[in-house]
């Protein structure tokens, strides 16, 4: 999935408007934050929140492209949570996008239960 993102995001974006692209894969870690072990996870999300977020951020400054996938149902340590791909012109233009997203989806879309 991720290598087919980055082949059509360099494909159809302006090559002038691109200049990176940072990926996040979000794995089942077997502990908590905590330290505690995790045998998994059960995970949900708000796909509507979800395209939200993603038409919001793409519209910023600098932003030419991004991706979302979230897995959901039981997930077992080491399983992939998700992937998230931001498209860009620089740096600088990016890294807050890809940050407040993948912290928004953490936080506000994503509805998790360790198991």
């Amino acid at each position: 999935m991720i290598e087919q993102w980055i082949s059509e995001i360099k494909k159809d974006c302006p090559p002038d408007m691109l200049g990176m692209i940072l990926v996040h894969n979000g794995v089942v870690r077997a502990s908590s934050k905590q330290g505690d072990p995790v045998g998994g996870m059960k995970l949900s999300y708000d796909q509507a929140a979800l395209d939200q977020a993603v038409r919001r951020f793409k519209s910023m400054e600098g932003i030419v492209d991004i991706r979302a996938w979230i897995n959901q149902g039981q997930l077992k340590v080491g399983d992939d949570i998700m992937y998230v791909c931001v498209a860009g012109r620089f740096r600088k233009d990016i890294l807050p996008v890809f940050q407040e997203l993948i912290t928004l989806i953490k936080t506000r879309i994503v509805k998790e239960e360790e198991l």
